[in-house]
């Protein structure tokens, strides 16, 4: 037998298209050519596969051998087409039995020694192979986070010479099992009982957690914007299987270090503010994600907001409405999940305070003009973290609330809400909103009047009836109170501060 076809998968963002590896050994000019739209990596396969298979007791056929990566349009990429090109070889030159082979997919880099070394995107490979009923046959280090999404089929090796006896039925080679449980790590070892007193952000920051809404903290240095900010992954509930493993998926195709104790944890991102607009959506001549889509089910931080390029974050207005980002180039285009929670901080002028004199009306108003009014609008509450009063250093005894606590009012608040619609308020469509955060005639033109004084957008609009059916579930009830209307309407921050400022200035 002279042709040999054996499966392996190609890296196509979260997806992981069927790759069929033909290999053709025919008489003439000893000649290695490799078609199929191979990249310069795949090219250098050749070498690679040469060395390993003589080196591992092989004959390397003197022959032409043509090996062809269909489809032929789809691009391919990296050192996992080592093994099943070195496997259609042997296959097709009768070193190895091929009746086998039919049920398997390959992928592993080699060595020049035969050894195999890990890839990248191990997990949607697994996921999709999974779904064809093949066995899967993965370096070591692969199978290893393969089982985080359950795989049953995942056949570990560590160096080419283990697949001659499997596939020659002289022993079979195991399902890779985990060599011991793992303890999962705990959600946070940052607690809210470090931060010392500021109620008001903390209630924001609850708030925040319950309805999964973006928040902004404004106020002076020093005043704990970012330790309150560090401390929301805390208070979050902990990801479900489906969750961890889409963002265990994104991890593994970004060379991203996962961490087998913390990988089901959410994770919690914060960009430099030099980042740059395809640092943060994600982008290349291949695409791969970006912070938002790393961020995925999630925290983005963004401190010092007012730094970042406006261009830059103005990338962030479609994602933080659809939970998706599309990067298109001339060929193809990829779509990234981004369905993160965004929590800013920023000072509420250029030198940091209020009233220090050192900067004019008009000097912060064009710092505070860096951020788009489309862009405040997308963040459902913004919350000034005033200094701490005096004093309150001088009572050691005081004790505050710790993560722990807050998160259990946390995870009953969303459980309420799973169970009436099935996702945080803060995820709510339009027609939802009518549906679940419904106001009495009194109410309802109290908001009105609110919104039409206060010059807010229908989004806004829509975001403090959000806010105040999360404070509604927060106290166990069943319809949207006056109160929470109140409430809800004060987590406007940024609208007052620019109207304040505007008026000065106008006077």
């Amino acid at each position: 037998m002279s042709l040999a076809c054996v499966y392996s998968r190609a890296r196509l963002g979260l997806s992981s298209p069927l790759v069929t590896v033909e290999v053709h050994i025919s008489n003439g000019l000893p000649a290695f050519s490799i078609v199929g739209l191979p990249e310069t990596s795949v090219k250098e396969s050749k070498d690679r596969v040469r060395s390993a298979l003589i080196n591992c007791g092989y004959e390397f056929p003197a022959k032409r051998i043509t090996v062809n990566l269909a489809p032929a349009d789809l691009p391919k990429e990296g050192g996992r087409f080592d093994l099943p090109i070195a496997m259609g070889i042997l296959a097709a030159s009768q070193q190895l039995p091929a009746q086998d082979l039919a049920d398997y997919e390959f992928a592993g880099e080699l060595a020049l020694s035969g050894e195999l070394r890990p890839i990248i995107g191990e997990i949607p490979m697994t996921l999709a192979c999974q779904e064809s009923g093949r066995t899967l046959v993965i370096p070591e280090q692969n199978a290893e986070k393969s089982q985080w999404v359950n795989a049953e089929k995942v056949i570990a090796i560590n160096h080419l010479q283990q697949l001659f006896p499997h596939f020659a039925r002289q022993q079979t080679l195991p399902f890779f099992e985990p060599k011991k449980p793992v303890k999962v790590a705990p959600q946070s070892c940052l607690d809210m009982a470090d931060v010392i007193g500021q109620p008001l952000a903390k209630r924001a920051l609850e708030i925040a957690a319950s309805g999964s809404h973006n928040l902004l903290f404004v106020g002076p240095p020093g005043t704990g914007k970012t330790m309150l900010a560090s401390r929301l992954s805390g208070i979050l509930p902990k990801m479900s299987q489906q969750e961890a493993i889409e963002t265990a998926a994104i991890q593994s195709i970004s060379q991203c270090d996962i961490d087998e104790r913390t990988w089901s944890i959410r994770p919690f991102r914060s960009p430099h503010h030099t980042s740059t607009a395809a640092a943060l959506i994600g982008g290349g001549s291949t695409p791969s994600p970006g912070e938002v889509s790393l961020s995925h089910h999630g925290v983005l931080f963004l401190d010092e907001l007012p730094e970042f390029d406006r261009k830059v974050l103005d990338v962030l207005r479609e994602p933080l409405e659809s939970g998706e980002v599309t990067i298109s180039r001339a060929n193809h285009k990829q779509t990234f999940p981004a369905k993160f929670q965004l929590v800013a901080a920023m000072n509420p002028s250029p030198t940091g305070f209020y009233n220090d004199k050192r900067s004019t009306p008009e000097q912060t108003l064009r710092y505070l003009n860096r951020l788009s009014g489309p862009f405040l609008d997308r963040i459902d509450i913004q919350i000034e973290v005033a200094r701490l009063p005096r004093g309150i250093w001088a009572n050691e005894q005081q004790s505050e609330e710790s993560s722990a606590t807050i998160r259990l009012r946390v995870l009953n608040c969303r459980k309420l809400q799973l169970s009436r619609q099935k996702k945080p308020n803060a995820h709510l469509s339009s027609s939802e909103v009518r549906q679940f955060c419904a106001l009495t005639v009194e109410d309802n033109e109290f908001l009105e009047l609110a919104v039409e004084k206060l010059g807010l957008s229908t989004r806004a609009h829509h975001k403090i009836l959000k806010i105040a059916r999360t404070l509604a579930d927060m106290e166990g009830a069943s319809d949207i109170a006056h109160s929470h209307l109140i409430e809800a309407l004060s987590y406007r921050a940024m609208d007052r501060i620019l109207r304040h400022l505007t008026e000065g200035i106008a006077v």
